[in-house]
């Protein structure tokens, strides 16, 4: 199985940033697809950003031009630069990683996700 941890999230003013990571961990052959999901109170969980191993970006409508991932493949990790937040970004963000592990020789895919990071945003 594929461990996922966040971290960085917390409480902001509108305008403001901040930036979460995401690390992958376990027997870990190579990583697929990293992404960031949010769910807000009452809502269903929504694509904000992925990334895969071919370096190709998917970002919802709602936050581009202001959402950045960006994947660190030597750390298995993967980050989500959010700049000119508003309210309506408040949600509780989590990481999905798409990886293939190996036990000895067999290889295998996994995949799993962390167990979310609270964002607020207060306008």
């Amino acid at each position: 199985q594929v461990q996922v941890v966040e971290s960085g999230g917390g409480l902001v003013q509108a305008g403001g940033s901040l930036r979460l990571s995401c690390v992958a961990s376990g027997s870990i052959f190579s990583v697929n697809t990293m992404g960031w999901y949010r769910q807000a109170p009452g809502k269903q969980r929504e694509l904000v950003a992925r990334l895969t191993s071919g370096g190709s970006t998917d970002y919802a409508d709602s936050v581009k031009g202001r959402f950045t991932i960006s994947r660190d493949s030597a750390k298995n990790t993967v980050y989500l630069q959010m700049n000119s937040l508003k309210s309506e970004d408040t949600a509780v963000y989590y990481c999905f990683v798409a990886a293939v592990l190996y036990t000895g020789s067999y290889r295998y895919d996994a995949s799993d996700w962390g167990q979310g990071t609270q964002v607020t945003v207060s306008s």
